[in-house]
């Protein structure tokens, strides 16, 4: 997996509910064809990094397929999902 392009964006939280910061990312991913979540259209990542005093976490996240915006119902592996947590803690 191969992060192409991303956004991000501070979230607000009003109410003071949460503790620490919210980010929303959106990262462009390429994958390979053999991977299951290949899509020609290609697809990208919706995720929200929660950073707190002491952690730095993905709050949650979706995938989507670029284009369609159609929702991926697939879970990303442990190390895909340890790559985009790197990238996201350098980004933000």
């Amino acid at each position: 997996m191969k992060i192409t392009e991303y956004s991000v964006e501070k979230l607000l939280d009003p109410t003071g509910i949460l503790k620490g910061d919210r980010y929303e990312f959106i990262l462009d991913v390429e994958v390979d064809k053999e991977d299951e979540l290949y899509s020609e259209n290609g697809i990208y990542i919706k995720l929200i990094l929660a950073v707190e005093e002491d952690q730095t976490r993905v709050a949650q996240y979706q995938l989507y397929e670029r284009g369609t915006d159609k929702y991926l119902d697939f879970a990303l592996e442990e190390d895909e999902l340890e790559e985009i947590l790197q990238f996201c803690k350098e980004h933000y």
